[in-house]
């Protein structure tokens, strides 16, 4: 069953690759990682109480001790973008001058949003704005709840926590990762970055527990996803067609989800990924053109130029962590969205630079803050003002409010005309949002976990999307959602360690931008 181990010729460094069962994996990175997934996900299993209360227990300690620090981040890291983008590093081409871009503009669009954020558009797009304005979150700032103040902080903060500071984090690990694999010809995976720093170490020790850190993360944190999306989507079943919203249907759809991301896969990256993103991207434009038509028109658009006007002063506020008397708030939103995006970042990081080459900087950080930000501003406005208009005008089931956060945008939807076929194009989103980044992030994990070949086995990009879905079945039918959250807190208290590596690669681009204008203008 096993070969002889062979050597794989990286540009810097040989690599050990075994080749089993068909495929070919880099020892160390694979096997640790694999026995990692497996030991967690069964003491989770085992003992889900007790690992919910230390996990979250852990989560609080980080989240309170560390606001300043994960406040601060975001704010260090935006500014780099911004400083690239309008510098004369912004003229440089990821991959060259003569790189081409493999994507136009919509498909590359279509597949950031996909893979970044688009499940939770549609978990939060409705759902959280109107928890703002009710105090069924908290409020920002402690501000009364429904008045004028809370109305335009619900809206503001929402576009917040979803918009420059999370893609400004993404940017900076995919323009990092991107840089230095397509300019200065080294593998395409998270080590990859320290290079400058310690030099021909990385391809040790040192860079395998950085890649085996980016492969436990990216794994949970996609299991986690999937299995809140599958809650979410069974709901909205249940609500529709009054079935049970049971486990057995839950684990089901995760099956089912499953084997269209094997599809997908074995389609490869433009019959797969870019398809799904570009027919999610036509069926959102569609939803959120349906909500804006409607809903309360003028209402929608009077919100979105309010948020967007109030956008950075609010902003500014929402960042600073000194003497915030809405701490309960600012612990449990603010700092624990900055833990999950850093977390996400090593999976939505490098599936960025997969697709990013042939862009100058500049486009890309124009493609990868802009277009995200825009696009969250008019989702969460359309869908937030309609749920908010629903509640104050007591129509359908919002009109007491919100009851199950996971139901908001059916209830929604459902004081909408059409709500029948609505309702049903919004699981469809959710399903093949769930697919997609189930797809996008078994092709991450193959890449870090293949040392530094460039063309795998596609079984070995299957065995991976097998495993993110079965631990997501396994956690779900083994502890529930109480397994669910420990996942959630302990992936989110694991963004600690890696908010240093995320500021190290700031640190780490530059010098490497430098020594490349150097090295094209000797």
């Amino acid at each position: 069953m096993f070969q002889k181990e062979k050597t794989y010729k990286s540009p810097v460094k040989d690599q050990k690759i075994i080749k089993a069962f068909g495929m070919e994996m880099h020892n160390p990175v694979f096997v640790i990682s694999a026995l990692l997934i497996l030991i967690f996900s069964i003491i989770t299993l085992v003992f889900p109480s007790a690992s919910n209360s230390a996990l979250n227990g852990a989560q609080l300690w980080t989240l309170s001790k560390f606001d300043w620090f994960y406040s601060l981040i975001p704010v260090l890291i935006l500014t780099l973008c911004v400083v690239l983008a309008v510098s004369p590093f912004g003229k440089i081409k990821l991959g060259g001058k003569d790189a081409k871009p493999e994507y136009k503009v919509g498909s590359w669009i279509a597949m950031l949003f996909a893979a970044g954020v688009g499940i939770g558009f549609m978990f939060y797009g409705s759902a959280e704005p109107l928890g703002y304005y009710t105090d069924w979150f908290g409020t920002p700032f402690n501000v009364s709840a429904e008045t004028v103040d809370a109305r335009r902080l619900a809206f503001t903060t929402s576009v917040f926590h979803w918009g420059l500071s999370a893609w400004s984090i993404y940017a900076i690990v995919g323009l990092t990762l991107a840089f230095f694999a397509y300019n200065m010809d080294l593998p395409l995976t998270i080590r990859s970055a320290f290079f400058p720093i310690f030099g021909e170490k990385i391809w040790g020790w040192r860079g395998h527990i950085i890649d085996m850190f980016a492969v436990v993360s990216t794994i949970f944190g996609l299991a986690c996803t999937i299995g809140i999306g599958a809650t979410q989507a069974t709901g909205g079943l249940s609500y529709i067609f009054d079935v049970e919203a049971t486990k057995s249907l839950q684990i089901i759809l995760i099956f089912t989800i499953t084997i269209i991301a094997i599809f997908s896969i074995l389609r490869g990256m433009n019959g797969g990924v870019k398809l799904l993103s570009n027919v999610n991207m036509f069926f959102a434009g569609l939803l959120l053109f349906f909500v804006i038509m409607a809903g309360p028109t003028v209402g929608i658009f009077e919100s979105m130029f309010e948020t967007f006007i109030y956008s950075v002063p609010d902003s500014l506020r929402l960042t600073n962590w000194v003497g915030r008397a809405d701490k309960n708030f600012f612990h449990d939103w603010t700092i624990f969205y900055w833990a999950w995006w850093i977390a996400w970042s090593p999976f939505v990081g490098m599936f960025i630079a997969k697709i990013s080459k042939g862009r100058t900087i500049r486009q890309f950080m124009m493609g990868v803050l802009i277009a995200p930000f825009s696009i969250g501003l008019v989702w969460f406005t359309a869908f937030g003002e309609t749920a908010i208009s629903q509640f104050e005008d007591k129509v359908g089931d919002l009109s007491e409010g919100m009851t199950d956060s996971s139901l908001t945008l059916f209830q929604m939807l459902n004081s909408l005309p059409y709500s029948d076929v609505t309702s049903v194009v919004a699981i469809f989103l959710l399903i093949i949002f769930i697919v997609t980044s189930a797809d996008s992030g078994s092709l991450v994990v193959d890449s870090l976990t293949s040392g530094t070949q460039k063309d795998t086995p596609v079984r070995q990009r299957v065995f991976w999307a097998i495993l993110i879905g079965l631990t997501s079945i396994a956690l779900l039918y083994g502890g529930g959602e109480e397994a669910l959250k420990s996942l959630q807190a302990g992936t989110v208290t694991a963004a600690l360690p890696f908010s240093f590596i995320v500021l190290l690669y700031g640190f780490c681009l530059i010098k490497g931008l430098l020594s490349y204008t150097k090295r094209n203008n000797d």
